[in-house]
């Protein structure tokens, strides 16, 4: 194993506004999907409506990158995949270690695409001491008790915390003790960390509740039109059939 930490690249002096940060996986994932097909280049409609953006917006981004594409033409796909790449950091190795190895963990550790994406899965950690040594995904779980000696040795900056929530902030607190500066946590709680540590919150029954949200309302919304429909059209008949002074006849006409 490396020894030592491995050191971030220089931060860029431009700005680049966190809103087009977080799209830029998006075009990533696009682009990657049209290098694999083998399209050499991509007009910034086409990239949009494959990433889910407008086309505006994916142009104003790409300038913060420097990338302006070519008219009539378009923007070069492999070019814009490595410029991308770049920008996220994923032209190295980053190191990343998973603590929690229980359904969700195990599900993460044999998640292919972090190979794909320049993460490299250093080490499983777990509480439980029947874990120790159980391999998954083919990497043995390693006990909590080495957590600080697996961070330096593979010079990890990256945490994943999949444990319960009663174990995270501890977790969490150790792992940024060990020189953890970005997690990525799928415990169902909120970490505190201090300034200079970045984290990024999965929270699947979070997603699903929003998710329930939209369809309830537009079941409801559904509902008001179906019992919306009769009373509408009672309304204007018997707008219709005002007299003169406003007022609805006793006797209707037959």
């Amino acid at each position: 194993m490396a020894t030592g930490r491995t050191h971030r690249p220089a931060t860029r002096s431009r700005g680049i506004p966190e809103a087009t940060v977080a799209r830029l996986p998006l075009y990533l994932r696009a682009l990657t999907a049209l290098s694999e097909r083998s399209v050499p280049t991509v007009s910034s409609e086409e990239l949009a409506a494959a990433a889910g953006v407008n086309s505006a917006k994916l142009r104003k981004d790409f300038s913060y990158l420097g990338s302006y594409g070519t008219r009539g033409v378009g923007y070069d796909v492999e070019y814009l995949v490595y410029q991308i790449s770049r920008e996220l950091g994923l032209t190295q190795d980053w190191p990343v270690v998973i603590v929690g190895i229980g359904n969700l963990g195990a599900a993460l550790a044999n998640y292919g695409g972090f190979a794909s994406r320049g993460f490299r899965v250093a080490a499983l950690i777990d509480a439980d001491p029947a874990m120790a040594g159980k391999p998954v995904a083919g990497i043995p779980v390693q006990h909590t008790d080495e957590l600080e000696k697996i961070i330096e040795d593979n010079g990890v900056s990256i945490g994943v915390i999949a444990t319960p929530a009663g174990a995270a902030q501890q977790v969490c607190e150790r792992l940024v003790a060990a020189g953890v500066t970005s997690i990525l946590n799928f415990a169902p709680t909120v970490l505190s960390v201090p300034d200079g540590v970045d984290v990024r919150k999965v929270d699947l029954s979070i997603e699903l509740q929003i998710l329930a949200f939209h369809e309830q309302r537009k079941a409801g919304e559904e509902a008001a039109a179906a019992d919306g429909a009769v009373p509408h059209a009672v309304a204007r008949k018997a707008s219709a059939d005002k007299g003169p002074d406003g007022d609805v006849p006793a006797v209707m006409p037959a």
